[in-house]
């Protein structure tokens, strides 16, 4: 089902913020695949282990371990915001990848802690074990992420507005920190770990009262921190997302309705998010959001062959 809106060049949508960085990048899954982290769900047997209630340390400082996982140890629960209550292998709907008999349902109700409802917005994460299983990925080797994501039909969507879903990478910089003592103030160099993505918005029509319903993506972010509008999405079903990071630490998103490979035309921005320049890739994951009010179900999205490459192999492509 097709949203009702027009498509608009992303380039003439995102032009203000463009200036962050010098150049589009390179098209994600460009180079090598790394075949020991990201995941197809094409294994009949593939199972999700809860290990018990979700941690929810972002929000009361518990932890709730251990820590939900994959039997095939390539995705674990985030440990600040817990996992989704349904993580299932479903037949991969119409029009997926050719061959491609399994993808993955994300979806949850209860969103924050445990068996206590805060009606208002919050998030769980699916992580994909990059960082234990490949190691940390020099930005010099050029890596990227891929994902096929599937947006249900409108009426499936929680009627909420605001975030939906997000892909997003976890990636690492190196930032000066100055701490002051009485007189005497000293610097020294701290790793930062920040977390730049593709958000899905939706404005429910039925809470607009506007004619018709809206999804847009929402990119995060610019140099300043800074979420910003992305183009409008203009029909459900399948999408391919990616993001590629290049040497000078620049982060390029990309998308496109359907399944098919990325191109140079599917680029919607290139940026320094926060103003830090990438030096080392960590993961990649997803977010569910709803109202948590112990009532309305997260939008029931899909992911399928979520996959990292670089382009500089190296020791990296041969673990």
């Amino acid at each position: 089902m097709r949203l009702k809106i027009t498509w608009i060049i992303a380039s003439i949508v995102l032009c203000p913020q463009l200036a962050s960085a010098q150049s589009q990048g390179f098209v994600p899954g460009t180079g090598i695949e790394l075949t020991k982290v990201g995941d197809d769900f094409e294994d009949p047997n593939w199972k999700w282990i809860p290990n018990g209630l979700k941690s929810s340390e972002e929000i009361n400082g518990r932890q709730n371990g251990p820590l939900g996982k994959s039997a095939n140890g390539r995705w674990y629960e985030g440990v600040k915001r817990g996992y989704p209550d349904v993580v299932k292998r479903v037949a991969t709907p119409a029009d997926g990848l050719p061959g491609s008999e399994g993808a993955l349902l994300l979806q949850s109700l209860k969103t924050g802690i445990p068996g206590s409802p805060s009606y208002k917005m919050q998030q769980e994460d699916f992580i994909c074990n990059v960082q234990y299983r490949q190691g940390k990925i020099g930005v010099h080797q050029q890596p990227s992420v891929v994902t096929r994501v599937y947006l249900p039909p409108v009426e499936e969507w929680e009627h909420r507005n605001g975030p939906h879903f997000a892909f997003r990478v976890a990636l690492e910089t190196t930032k000066m920190e100055t701490s002051k003592k009485l007189f005497f103030s000293s610097t020294k160099e701290e790793n930062e770990i920040y977390w730049p993505g593709l958000f899905i918005l939706f404005e429910s029509k039925a809470k607009t009262g506007e004619e018709h319903d809206y999804a847009y993506f929402r990119v995060r972010a610019n140099r300043r921190g800074g979420d910003f509008k992305g183009p409008p999405i203009t029909t459900t079903g399948w999408w391919t997302l990616g993001m590629s990071i290049t040497p000078d630490g620049a982060v390029h998103y990309y998308a496109k309705p359907g399944v098919e490979d990325l191109t140079a035309e599917d680029y919607l921005t290139s940026q320094y998010p926060y103003g830090y320049r990438c030096e080392r890739f960590r993961s990649v994951f997803f977010n569910v959001v709803n109202g948590d009010n112990g009532r309305d179900w997260t939008t029931p999205f899909i992911l399928d062959d979520t996959k990292v490459y670089v382009r500089n192999g190296g020791r990296t492509a041969r673990r």
